[in-house]
């Protein structure tokens, strides 16, 4: 059964309303192509209408979709002879996080990513995509294993953010992300990173520092979810779109403001619409990243990645009340 979301609704009824006439003209010796014609084009102006006009509270349910593909989903379409890495060596394996080395036409590189489930089941063995400690210290294992060897390192973000729970923080939550972090900013390989669904927090960033940030379209990256901050600001979770509207977390946003450095387009509705289409635009900027990398030696990779992250951010000098970028 198709999942509906609810700036959707209209869309469906109008699908329904062309289904159902379909069906009575295959059925019944009645012809409503007439109709069924009109109907169509409507679809197609509303449709139009709706996704070229998506507010951040609509792209944040996009970006939530259960359906909405996944790191697995993107490994399979974008590389070959991918070999899947377990385990941190410390203490076990964490499967909201998968990794491993494969090749990208050819290229060998390493790629990691957020996993989370297509269903209830999936869901818990991958704890709904929210890592433990042990899940980054796998992450930078393989990092370290990709700067020994040169590989290029590409890190698919997308998580609610990192487990909150007692374990999780008595294994050390905090000290796993700021450490990956630190390392990540002084990688000597290239580094790029994609947001293709949620990037909540530090759970998010702790895969996301790169020399690159690009995000889909519909896709968020933030330092708390809309409820979350909705709670803190208004004690109130259900204003959770008042707060998505006023928190800047779209791509759109982000790329204003320096934080990203490409908005990857989607395709129409989402990219659970179509993964093999979707997975092509991924594939042109990512090419086009590496190519522009690939070429820079240790040094000038991390100038490059400090360069970026030093200009983020506005401050304001309270002695000559200048802004500086």
């Amino acid at each position: 059964m198709a999942y509906e979301l609810e700036f959707e609704k209209p869309l469906v009824e109008l699908r329904k309303k062309i289904s159902e006439l379909k069906e009575f003209t295959k059925h019944r010796d009645v012809d409503f192509s007439d109709e069924i014609n009109k109907l169509e084009a409507r679809l197609e102006k509303l449709e139009n209408d709706i996704y070229a006009n998506l507010g951040p509270w609509d792209r944040v349910q996009i970006a939530r979709h259960p359906n909405r593909p996944t790191t697995l989903d993107y490994i399979e379409r974008l590389f070959t002879n991918f070999f899947e890495c377990h385990g941190d060596r410390c203490f076990g394996d964490d499967e909201a996080i998968v990794g491993g080395i494969a090749k990208y036409y050819g290229l060998p590189v390493t790629v990691i990513g957020h996993q989370r489930g297509k269903d209830t089941k999936e869901n818990i063995r991958r704890n709904f995509g929210m890592p433990h400690p042990e899940g980054y210290r796998k992450a930078l294992r393989l990092m370290k294993q990709a700067e020994k060897f040169g590989r290029p390192i590409i890190c698919f973000i997308d998580t609610k953010g990192a487990y909150p729970g007692k374990a999780a923080e008595e294994r050390g939550q905090s000290e796993a992300i700021a450490r990956n972090l630190f390392e990540m900013a002084g990688l000597t390989v290239p580094v790029v990173c994609i947001v293709i669904g949620e990037g909540g927090s530090g759970g998010a960033l702790a895969l996301g520092v790169g020399n690159y940030v690009h995000m889909l379209e519909n896709s968020t990256y933030s330092v708390i979810s809309p409820e979350g901050a909705a709670a803190i600001l208004w004690k109130d979770a259900s204003l959770a779109k008042k707060a998505a509207e006023t928190m800047k977390i779209t791509a759109k946003d982000l790329k204003q403001l320096g934080i990203i450095d490409e908005v990857i387009p989607e395709v129409r509705g989402g990219a659970h619409r179509n993964v093999d289409e979707q997975a092509k635009y991924i594939d042109d900027v990512l090419k086009r990243s590496l190519r522009e990398l690939l070429p820079l030696h240790a040094e000038q990779l991390i100038a490059q990645r400090y360069e970026k992250y030093k200009k983020i951010g506005d401050f304001i000098d309270s002695e000559q009340h200048v802004s500086v970028m």
